[in-house]
Order: structure tokens, then C-alpha cells, then sequence
């Protein structure tokens, strides 16, 4: 006899849900709740570097922000970005009562040691699928940033390189710089 699979659950459904205790905060994964550890101190330091290095150089009316929710599949997917840029064109639409629409123009995801690089890879398609320019993955422990365009190459920065913010005008970022 086969197991009743689990209904899926919506966004709705989740945002019903009480808040989590203990060391997991839960995101929804195509209609299923999926744990995701809380973030330590040395990421949260590296969040707080971006998020400030980004606003610095930001257009004006854009949005950056670290740990913004977002839908890119409206119905059955919550995921939070570690870090976030909206340009001004996508965030003067957006629904301030709901979630992000889609994937942000730039999400950085700062590997726990919880993720695995099918995980990263995973939540990387699921943004280009959804409207992402730029898809970083930032290792604090090897001490490199990867990041992916979603329409070109997939390049690797270690220390002692500049990252260029093509999204932010003719700004980089140094990869010491987050790591310091």
C-alpha cells in the first residue's frame, strides 16, 4: 500500500504558520517546508558589508537589503535571499503588502555549512528562471565568491580580486574586502 504523499502547502498557507523555535527558521520549497539553519555571526557581518557596500553605490529608488523574501513561484515557493538589489524600474512595481515577485535582480547567498552545492545550484535556477541578472555564491570558509550572470559566464573571485558591479554602474567590489 502506498503512503499518501503530503499536500502541498502555498505561500498563504505558510505565512499561517507559527513562528519557528530553536536553532531552524523554515523556507517553502516548491509547496514544502524546508529547514534552513540561522545564521551565525560571521554571516551576518558579511550581509551587513554588502548590503552597505551596495547601498553606497546604488541607483537612486533601487533596493538593497539583506534577508528579503521573495516568490519566484508565486504560489508554492518562499525563499529568502541573504543579500538583495532591486533596481528602481522592478521596485517602483512591487506590491509592498506581499513578497518580491520573482527573483531579485541580484541575489548573494552566503553557503552555510548546511548547504550543498546542489542546494546553491538548485536555488541559482530557480532564479534565472525568475527574472535574476546576477547569482553570487559567497564561501567564508575557501574564501572565494562565484558569481553567474544570466547572460554569460559563470566567473570565480578570490582574494585580492575585484568583483565588478555591473548592475551598480562602473563599481566592484574587493573579494578582501569581504572577508576582512
Amino acid at each position: 500500500m502506498a503512503a499518501n504523499p503530503l499536500p502541498l502547502i502555498t505561500v498563504e498557507e505558510f505565512r499561517e504558520l507559527p513562528e519557528p523555535i530553536g536553532d531552524y527558521d523554515y523556507e517553502l520549497h516548491h509547496g514544502k517546508l524546508v529547514p534552513v539553519t540561522r545564521r551565525k555571526l560571521k554571516h551576518s557581518l558579511i550581509q551587513s558589508r554588502l548590503r552597505d557596500l551596495l547601498r553606497a553605490v546604488a541607483r537612486s529608488g533601487s533596493y538593497v537589503e539583506y534577508e528579503v523574501a521573495f516568490r519566484a513561484v508565486p504560489e508554492y515557493d518562499l525563499r529568502v535571499a541573504d543579500v538583495a538589489y532591486v533596481s528602481a524600474e522592478r521596485w517602483a512595481k512591487a506590491d509592498l503588502e506581499d513578497n518580491m515577485r520573482g527573483a531579485p535582480d541580484l541575489v548573494i547567498e552566503i553557503l552555510p555549512p548546511s548547504n550543498t552545492a546542489r542546494e546553491i545550484y538548485e536555488k541559482e535556477q530557480l532564479c534565472v528562471a525568475h527574472g535574476y541578472q546576477e547569482f553570487w555564491a559567497i564561501d567564508p570558509d575557501k574564501r572565494y565568491v562565484r558569481v553567474a550572470l544570466a547572460n554569460g559566464p559563470t566567473t570565480t573571485y578570490h582574494p585580492s580580486e575585484r568583483i565588478p558591479l555591473k548592475l551598480l554602474g562602473d563599481a566592484s567590489l574587493s573579494v578582501d574586502y569581504l572577508f576582512a
